[in-house]
C-alpha cells in the first residue's frame, strides 16, 4: 500500500489512515489513487466488517493540493474529464462500497475534503473541526461534491453552503444532519471504535450490506446521471477564465476582487 494511505485491520475494523499530514492531507491524483486501492482492497478483504476513515496530523483534508490545482491551470479539457472521473472513483467507491464507512473527523475538511467525508456513510467529528465547501471563492465548483450532498441535506441548505463557500463547525453540520455525531478529541476514537464494534458484534454483514444498497440505489434512480453532468461541468469550469483568476490568486496569497 502507497505510504500516503495506511492501512490496518483489527477486531474485522479496516482503518484507513490518510498520511499526508505535511500537507494537511490535501487531495492529489496519488493519494486519490491510493485511497480508492484501500478502499477496494478493504471491499475485497474477507476479515473487514467495517471501515474508519481518518487521518494522521491536524486536518482530515484541506482539500485540493497546492501544485495539483497549479497543474489543472495546464490541462486540456479531456485530461480534465479523466482527472474528475478519478474522483469521481473514488467517491462512488466509498459510496456503494458493500461495507459501512465511518468518518473519524478531526480538524479541517474542507472541499474535496468535505466531500470525502461526506460520501462516508456515518460521520463523527470533533467540536474544533471546520467544514466548507469553499470552491466559489476561487473561480470553482463544487460539481462532484454537490451531488453527494444532496443527497444528505435539503435544497435550502445546500445553496446556503454552496453558493456561500462559508465554513463551519461541527455543531454546525449536526444541525445541517451533515454530519452525525460531534464528541471531543480525547474521546473520539473510542467512540468510533465502539460504533464500528457494535455493527460488527449486534447486525448481519449481509444485511448491513444490503440495506446501504437499498438507500444508495434506490432512493434516487438518476443519480449515475447527476455525477455524469457534474463532470463534464467540473471540465468546463477548469478552463474559464474565473477559474485561472482565482487560482492564480489562491496561489499567489492575493486577495480575489471579483
Amino acid at each position: 500500500m502507497n505510504e500516503l494511505v495506511l492501512y490496518q485491520v483489527a477486531d474485522r475494523i479496516a482503518t484507513i489512515t490518510i498520511n499526508r499530514p505535511e500537507k494537511r492531507n490535501a487531495l492529489n491524483p496519488q493519494l486519490i489513487a491510493a485511497l480508492t486501492e484501500a478502499f477496494i482492497q478493504a471491499s475485497e478483504d474477507d476479515l473487514v466488517k467495517v471501515i474508519i476513515l481518518k487521518a494522521n496530523g491536524d486536518a482530515f483534508s484541506a482539500g485540493a493540493d497546492l501544485e495539483y490545482l497549479q497543474q489543472l491551470q495546464h490541462n486540456t479539457f479531456e485530461e480534465n474529464v479523466a482527472d474528475t472521473n478519478n474522483l469521481k472513483k473514488l467517491f462512488t467507491t466509498i459510496y456503494y462500497l458493500p461495507k459501512i464507512v465511518i468518518a473519524q473527523v478531526e480538524g479541517h475538511a474542507i472541499a474535496g475534503g468535505c466531500g470525502l467525508a461526506t460520501v462516508c456513510d456515518i460521520i463523527f467529528a470533533t467540536p474544533e473541526s471546520n467544514f466548507g465547501y469553499t470552491e466559489v471563492k476561487i473561480g470553482f465548483v463544487p460539481a462532484i461534491v454537490s451531488c453527494f450532498l444532496m443527497r444528505k441535506v435539503n435544497e435550502t441548505i445546500a445553496k446556503e453552503i454552496l453558493l456561500t463557500g462559508k465554513t463551519f463547525k461541527a455543531e454546525q453540520a449536526l444541525q445541517y444532519k451533515l454530519i452525525n455525531f460531534v464528541t471531543s478529541s480525547a474521546e473520539i476514537h473510542l467512540k468510533v471504535q465502539e460504533f464500528a464494534l457494535s455493527l460488527c458484534k449486534e447486525s448481519s454483514g449481509n444485511s448491513l450490506m444490503i440495506t446501504k444498497q437499498l438507500i444508495t440505489q434506490t432512493t434516487n434512480p438518476s443519480f449515475e446521471k447527476s455525477l455524469e453532468t457534474a463532470v463534464q461541468i467540473n471540465a468546463r469550469v477548469r478552463e474559464s477564465d474565473d477559474f485561472k483568476k482565482g487560482i492564480a490568486a489562491f496561489l499567489n496569497k492575493e486577495k480575489i476582487n471579483w
